[in-house]
């Protein structure tokens, strides 16, 4: 990716494609600004390098843009709600904007989302909780594509889960995980460089471990985190999301032939006081391993991004050509 566009370009060439496709201005504001700060913030494959997917799924119909998602059913500092089919992004900031909120009420605040689409980064959800000074939580099913232990066809989701902790004044910790080895942004990313994974992250159409990523894609047979234990946690967070928002599961979802209409969960916790020291105790430890050890660092989850977006802000955010001029025709 040798090309680098500025920030509010590659921001505004995305909403001018959202209004071309019947977009409001607020809907096609906000999510071209969600998908132009994820490639900012050095997650690429789920910026510019997802939205023609995007607008593929606007074309068939799996994303309504007139749609709004809204609440079905209150429980004190729990509610239900449906996505409509409204854009991923959209109804993901509404819905944590929401559970904010509740929990600056009740002390939490839950929401359940079913019904909608693809959130692109979880971690936008889980920095807009930290941001308003709230622990978040939030997790997402999918189409089936990792493979149970103990077997090696598709039946779970990568279900990715977000937990973010703010830390007042310093950037928050944000962890932002898909519960397969590799997610499936990563594995595009090691199949466009031709390039093996350092360890197998799937199987291939045969049943076989692999290293190669195109082979797992097509298969879409991940193999879960930890093992028995990734299996396990994707498991149960797909029954979770299920029971909680009354939803489409994995099965349901792969049965349809696509991925859309899935479920969500957001949660916010008000902190009413916010033990930085104890926050940066443990920070202060666990990387102080990093001292004397080839890499010369070790990283809390999130701390990367920042120092990638004030990078991307300042030389432009790098975008893979060929993609970039899709944008541009479409």
């Amino acid at each position: 990716m040798s090309l680098r566009i500025p920030y509010m370009q590659l921001q505004q060439e995305l909403k001018r494609v959202l209004l071309s496709l019947s977009f409001s201005e607020t809907k096609a504001e906000h999510c071209a600004t969600v998908f132009a700060q994820n490639s900012r913030d050095g997650v690429y494959t789920h910026g510019l390098n997802r939205f023609p997917t995007f607008v593929h799924a606007i074309r068939n119909g799996w994303v309504q843009p007139a749609a709004d998602p809204t609440c079905i059913e209150q429980n004190g500092a729990l509610e239900r709600w449906d996505g409509h089919l409204a854009p991923g992004v959209y109804s993901a900031s509404l819905c944590m904007e929401r559970a904010i909120a509740l929990a600056q009420t009740h002390g939490i605040g839950c929401v359940a989302l079913r019904n909608t689409n693809h959130w692109m980064r979880g971690g936008t959800y889980g920095w807009q909780a930290a941001d308003a000074g709230c622990i978040g939580i939030c997790f997402t099913n999918t189409i089936a594509n990792v493979t149970p232990w103990g077997g090696t066809g598709p039946r779970l989701g990568n279900n990715p889960l977000v937990i973010a902790v703010p830390r007042g004044s310093e950037p928050p910790v944000v962890l932002d995980m898909a519960l397969s080895q590799y997610s499936f942004g990563k594995l595009s990313t090691y199949a466009s460089r031709q390039e093996p994974l350092p360890v197998p992250g799937g199987y291939d159409q045969d049943g076989n471990l692999s290293t190669d990523a195109a082979e797992i894609m097509a298969s879409q047979r991940g193999l879960p985190i930890g093992f028995w234990k990734g299996s396990g946690l994707s498991l149960v967070l797909d029954v979770l999301l299920t029971a909680l928002s009354g939803g489409r599961s994995t099965a349901a979802i792969t049965q349809s032939g696509a991925e859309y209409g899935v479920s969500q969960c957001f949660i916010a916790i008000r902190q009413p006081e916010l033990h930085t020291s104890l926050i940066e105790e443990i920070l202060r430890y666990t990387k102080s391993d990093g001292e004397g050890q080839p890499s010369g660092k070790v990283f809390y989850p999130g701390e990367q991004s920042l120092a990638t977006r004030h990078d991307n802000l300042l030389h432009g955010i790098p975008v893979q050509e060929d993609i970039w001029q899709q944008v541009l025709e479409m």
